[in-house]
């Protein structure tokens, strides 16, 4: 068997003592790991610390809300425009043949944060290995790290 044990931990409960941990990160506490790769006036854009695939990032208000219904109007015009954003650094910088775009919102949604955030998560013709065929696990082609900083440079461009 192959175990890809990266979130175990986070699965069993094994978390840093915060009571959110979106507002940790959006508050730069010590305590959590910050992967942010930018940030304006409503919103930061982070990798996710567990991601699905190559560029996964999520989209986090940072007034904390847990439904898209709360953003004002204005916010939600300000998401938009950074979605737009996100998606075309993720394209000059990966080249993706498409995307997953959404919200888990709620533990029956799949949701284990409550502060809302939209994930992206660039998808690839033929990713799928023999690890993920027998394992259920992707493998990362380019180091967490390295992927921060092209993905900040990219938005600061």
């Amino acid at each position: 068997h192959l175990i890809a044990s990266n979130k175990l931990d986070y699965v069993r409960g094994k978390r840093p003592d915060v009571d959110c941990i979106l507002c940790a990160v959006r508050d730069q506490n010590p305590e959590v790991q910050s992967l942010e790769v930018f940030r304006n006036k409503d919103f930061l854009v982070s990798l996710n610390l567990y991601p699905y695939n190559l560029g996964h990032l999520m989209l986090v208000p940072l007034r904390h809300i847990e439904s898209p219904d709360e953003l004002s109007e204005a916010e939600a015009l300000g998401l938009h425009q950074l979605q737009a954003k996100t998606l075309a650094v993720l394209r000059g910088l990966y080249r993706p043949g498409g995307f997953n775009i959404g919200y888990n919102i709620g533990e029956t949604g799949g949701g284990s944060i409550a502060h809302l955030h939209l994930h992206i998560v660039p998808r690839f013709r033929n990713e799928l290995g023999f690890i993920g065929t027998i394992a259920n696990t992707q493998i990362m082609v380019e180091e967490p790290s390295l992927m921060m900083e092209r993905i900040q440079q990219a938005f600061n461009a």
